[in-house]
Formats: structure tokens, sequence, C-alpha cells
């Protein structure tokens, strides 16, 4: 027989909100499966609110789960398996409350005002995560390796014209990069953080959709970085911290009024995160620069560990606790310490000799066929390295766990269609150097005595092959 699982999903959302959750699980989750669902009541104990239901086990009709959700700052749930219950239904029915609850955190955003500063830096307006930032994610992920395979048609087109030379003047372009990737990188970012400016203070309110959209249409972007302004200057820039009952006075000058229970702030020492990371890697500690992006992401470049970058977005700081944060950065010490770019420039560069060289012949027969298998096998290989990363942090920070949940927030939405077989499989061909979400998160949760491992790339390696031929037999 199963155990019963009692587990907890910390929440941004304002404590306004906090019965809306159970509301949204109840109609968007548990209503619409009531084959599955019986008995869903809403309850209330002690002056909290909970929801209640009974979920049948379609793996077995005999098992059932008495599932508990109650609402607050840390939404608690409980579930009581019944007879005989498959593991596998537990926990996917827990991821389920996972995803639904960061549906209903990324709705709440949508009607969301931000303002993050940092002390002594330039204000600058908050930016949502557009198409092109998205692209540039993509482009400046992992050791920047997307923008060597940009180089491949160019690359072609000069080896034509030029011949052997080509290969000379490209590798010494593919090689400036690398060695300039941290200040390519130091242009992405917004403020830089040194130990004089430590910390990012954010303020957020979470506001009624109409009142929203309103403010937007009537007001637009320009108020809003006026009255950002207008926080700052008394506030950080009379050495105060920014608090949200001065926003909101700042905010009623305009006619937007809110809620106490409407808003939130915190305070994140920035610094002292990476600071303890580096320390934790026995690393020199990198330049640090925040970009002002809601979209959840952080990254780390640099020719070595002596002259490394990290970057990070005020949108990580708003979704993930310091623990959170502190993994995530462990993932990046990981490829800091692991001279990563430069071995992944290696790899891009060794590909585009053979390319031209005894490779060449099979280019000109079917370019577009090599493409696909070469940057196919490419990108497969760079997930050993990010895998490696994701060990690294668990190993040396010591919080697989952590990282997991961590995970889980940035990359819930993948998460939901790696639960289709053709996604769960595509997944792993995709030019993408990180493994499928599912993966990550389910080897470090079953990560066991991560500090004996040895060798974490042929560690990482391994699991990586395996968990490619398991995505065939799921």
């Amino acid at each position: 027989m199963i155990n019963p699982k009692n587990f907890t999903i910390q929440t941004e959302v304002s404590p306004a909100y906090h019965d809306q959750i159970l509301d949204f699980i109840y109609k968007y989750y548990l209503f619409p499966q009531n084959d599955v669902f019986e008995d869903i009541k809403k309850n209330k104990f002690r002056g909290q609110n909970n929801l209640s239901f009974v979920f049948k086990d379609k793996n077995n009709i005999t098992g059932t789960i008495e599932g508990r959700i109650w609402s607050g700052d840390e939404i608690k749930v409980s579930f009581n398996p019944q007879g005989d219950v498959s593991s596998d239904s537990l926990n996917q029915l827990a991821e389920d409350i996972f995803i639904v609850v960061q549906l209903f955190e990324e709705n709440i955003r949508k009607s969301t005002i931000y303002f993050a500063w940092v002390e002594g830096q330039k204000i600058i307006p908050e930016k949502p995560p557009s198409v092109r930032k998205k692209a540039s994610k993509r482009l400046f992920g992992s050791g920047m390796l997307l923008l060597y395979v940009l180089f491949f048609g160019v690359n072609i087109i000069l080896f034509i014209f030029l011949g052997f030379y080509a290969v000379i003047f490209i590798l010494l372009i593919q090689m400036v990069i690398v060695l300039l990737s941290d200040k390519i990188y130091m242009k992405m970012g917004d403020w830089k953080i040194t130990p004089e400016n430590p910390k990012v203070h954010i303020i957020q309110y979470q506001i009624p959709e109409k009142d929203f959209k309103f403010f937007r249409e009537n007001f637009g972007e320009n108020i809003l970085f006026k009255i950002k302004k207008e926080i700052y200057d008394a506030s950080l820039a009379l050495g105060k911290s920014p608090t949200c009952d001065l926003g909101e006075e700042v905010l009623s000058k305009y006619g937007m009024h809110c809620i106490p229970s409407m808003r939130s702030s915190k305070v994140i020492n920035v610094y002292e995160i990476i600071k303890k990371a580096s320390e934790l890697f026995d690393i020199p500690i990198p330049k640090i620069v925040v970009s002002n992006n809601m979209l959840p992401n952080a990254a780390a470049t640099g020719p070595s560990p002596k002259r490394g970058l990290v970057l990070i977005t005020t949108g990580l700081l708003v979704q993930l606790n310091e623990e959170e944060i502190l993994s995530v950065i462990g993932h990046e010490m990981g490829h800091l310490k692991g001279r990563d770019p430069l071995i992944l420039f290696s790899l891009i560069s060794g590909e585009f000799i053979l390319r031209l060289t005894i490779l060449f012949p099979l280019v000109i027969i079917s370019p577009l066929i090599y493409i696909f298998v070469a940057m196919g096998l490419i990108f497969f290989v760079a997930k050993f390295f990010e895998a490696r990363a994701d060990l690294l942090s668990a190993k040396v920070i010591g919080s697989p766990q952590v990282l997991a949940e961590a995970l889980r927030k940035i990359g819930y939405q993948k998460l939901q269609f790696e639960r289709m077989r053709s996604y769960k499989i595509s997944s792993w061909a995709l030019w993408d150097p990180h493994p499928p979400i599912y993966f990550r998160i389910k080897r470090l949760e079953n990560l066991k005595n991560a500090d004996k491992i040895s060798s974490p790339l042929l560690k990482s390696a391994k699991d990586v092959i395996n968990g490619f031929k398991d995505s065939f037999r799921s």
C-alpha cells in the first residue's frame, strides 16, 4: 500500500487571491474531470478554507485517493491513498495540482504591476516576456550554442569564396566570440550587481483585471515609468527601501488604489547568493548582471571561471525563493566550473573542420540532411553538459529537491506538454541543449549520494542516453 503524500506549494500571489486558487482548481481541473473526481467539497476549518475530493485511480478500479488542499501563503496538499493505488497515479496527481497552481499564478501575473530597482543603478522599465526576449533567451543560452549554429550557413558561403582560408577566418571569429562572451552578456543586462549595490528591490501590485486594463488603456507604460521614478526618488535615492505603502501613495496620485491584501514586496541580496555559490564551487565571484525582464531565466558564460559572468532576470527573482535561486545559480556555476563554453566551442569547431574536410562530400550531396543530423548530434551531446550542471548543483549546493522544484516553476508549461508520449520523444530531438524538464526533475528527485559521484560528466552522459531510450518505452 502506498503511504500518504503531503507537500506544500509556495505561491507568489497576494493573500486576496488565496481562496481564488481553490476555485480555480475546482473550475479548471476537478470539475471538468468528473469521471475521475467525486465528492468534491469546499470546507472551512479553523478559519482556513480547503478543498476536498476523492480521486479514482484509473489504473486500478479499487484504488482511490482522498485529497485535501488548503489555501494560504503556502498551499498545503494532502493525499491519503485507499486500497491499491499506483505510485504513478499519486505522483501524476501531485504534479497536476502543481501545474494548475502555476497556471493560476500566470493568470494573475497578467494583471500585476511590477516595479524593480537596484540601488545606485539607472531606472529601467519592466519588460514582459516578448517574442524577441524569448528568442534572445534561446540565442544566448548554454554558452551561446545557438549563436554558433547561425554561423553554419555563413561558413559555407565563406568557404565557397575563400576556400581553405575561410576555415582559419571562421575559427578565429568563433574564438573571439568565446573570449568576449562575458562582454556580450554584459550588454544584455540592465543593472550591474556589485558589493556596493548588491540588492534587487521588488514591489508588486496584483490588481483586478478590469482595473488593470483601464489603467493600461488610459495611462500606458510612460506613466508606469514615471511612477517608478517617483517611488525611487522618495526611497532608494534617499537611502531608504521602497515600501508597498510608498508605492500605493504614489499610485493613488494617478487614480490607482490598491487593496493592502493585493500587494507584496521583497528584497533579494543577489550578490550574497552568488557569492555563496562561488565559495561553495571554489571559483572567483563572477560579474553579475540583472536583466529587468519578467521571463524567468539565468545564464552564465565566460572563457574561464576567472572571467565568468552570470546573468539573472527579475522574473526569476519574482517567481523563486532564495533557496531555489541559489540552486539555479549552482547550475550556472557548474557551467563555469566545467568550462562548458570552451568545451562547446571545441565541439562546434571540430564539427566545422570535419564538415569542410572529411565530411564535405556528404554536405554537398545532401546539405539539409547533414545539417539536421550534425546539429541534432551536437545538441544531444550538449545535453550531457546541461545534465552535468544539474548534477554539480545538487552535489555542491546540496539541494537536488530544491533545484527540481525551481525547474518545475520555470518549466511547468513544457512539463505539461511532455505528458504526451509524442512530445516526450520529440523533446529529446529538439535543437535545445537542455534535456526535457520531466527528465531533469525526475533525475534530481531520485538522486542519492551525489557527493560520491566521481565523474559527473560520465554519469550525466549515461543518464541522458538512458533517459532518451526510456522515452520510447513510456
